[in-house]
């Protein structure tokens, strides 16, 4: 186990380096941090680190960096999650209650977590499959089409034209929707291909071939992966850690232009608790092993729905930006709360 003058030294390199971005030298540590000891102790505590591989030099004569088992130990041991300011939580809410609906609250959510981080942010849509049937409304276009929206306890929206094999009237229309509503209402979604499996059988026989159209539009919405879609936001950031990159920024930046990509990312941290960080080489993302990425759930009720975060070089603000996600991810799941 690491004596703690030899973590109070580690800790200084990490925040110094993020700092400054630049190699951390004893004289620096003295002149900048009270560790109560001689710069001679201090090398050698930084002899110690370099050889037990928290820190690395990276050219001869210059001074040290935090390796990614440094950052681990950094955000396990000595860091924690920065609380937010009384004034960034009330600039939070007013900017997401502000939100006229699920899209809306997407789009300002991944704003604001890039604005707040300068990161690149990142937030998943809430999963279909994960919601319950709120509402389903049947609308009549013209005499052979009609429009199904598909309403979630989560406020995902979810919206079907269906073409009928012949005139459909109103009365008709009228009678489905409440039963579809019946059936259906209140119901996890994923229980719903079980529960439409008689359905068709459950209506009168003249009405066939428009209950079945419309069954297997609403099948088709429930059980689509809709819910894999992620936006994205503040790529811009990267351009200010450029040197952060040992290879070269484009890596980067073609990993995030992939869903599947995010969508891994995202998921994992949907199957973990709390705020997860990923630092380096533990990023299982060809492209992103030179990146940190912070993710959190966010859900309604105790339930878990999907999960937001940002993707940064490895030397992040990690207290500031964990307390950011998890923050932020707090609000969110508030506002499907009150929907």
């Amino acid at each position: 186990m690491l004596e703690d003058r030899r973590l109070a030294v580690l800790r200084a390199i990490v925040e110094d380096y993020v700092s400054t971005h630049e190699p951390v030298g004893s004289k620096a540590l003295v002149e900048r941090h009270s560790l109560g000891v001689s710069p001679a102790t201090i090398r050698n505590d930084m002899a110690a680190l370099e050889d037990e591989g928290y820190i690395a030099q990276p050219h001869t004569s210059a001074g040290r960096v935090p390796t990614d088992l440094g950052y681990r130990l950094f955000v396990d041991r000595l860091s924690g999650v920065k609380p937010l300011s009384p004034a960034e939580r009330r600039a939070i809410h007013e900017f997401l209650e502000k939100a006229v609906d699920l899209d809306d609250v997407m789009v300002r959510t991944v704003r604001l977590l890039a604005q707040m981080t300068r990161q690149v942010a990142l937030v998943q849509y809430p999963s279909l499959t994960q919601s319950t049937v709120r509402h389903i409304e049947l609308i009549r276009l013209s005499a052979t089409r009609i429009m199904m929206v598909l309403i979630a306890d989560t406020g995902r929206v979810e919206q079907r034209v269906i073409e009928c094999a012949g005139p459909v009237d109103e009365s008709t229309l009228a009678d489905l929707r409440a039963r579809l509503l019946t059936a259906v209402a209140g119901k996890p979604s994923n229980l719903v291909p079980e529960i439409l499996a008689s359905f068709v059988e459950s209506m009168p026989p003249d009405a066939a071939p428009l209950v079945s159209s419309v069954v297997a539009t609403l099948l088709d919405a429930v059980t689509e992966r809709m819910d894999e879609r992620v936006v994205l936001g503040g790529t811009a950031h990267l351009a200010r850690y450029g040197e952060a990159f040992p290879l070269a920024i484009q890596p980067v930046l073609e990993a995030l232009e992939e869903q599947v990509v995010l969508l891994r990312l995202l998921g994992e941290a949907t199957m973990a608790g709390g705020v997860t960080v990923r630092i380096g080489h533990e990023n299982p993302v060809e492209g992103l092993e030179s990146t940190s990425v912070i993710t959190a759930r966010y859900g309604r009720g105790s339930k878990t729905v999907a999960s937001l975060g940002v993707v940064g070089p490895t030397h992040m603000d990690y207290p500031g930006t964990m307390g950011a996600v998890h923050a932020v991810a707090q609000y969110v799941s508030r506002i499907l709360d009150e929907q």
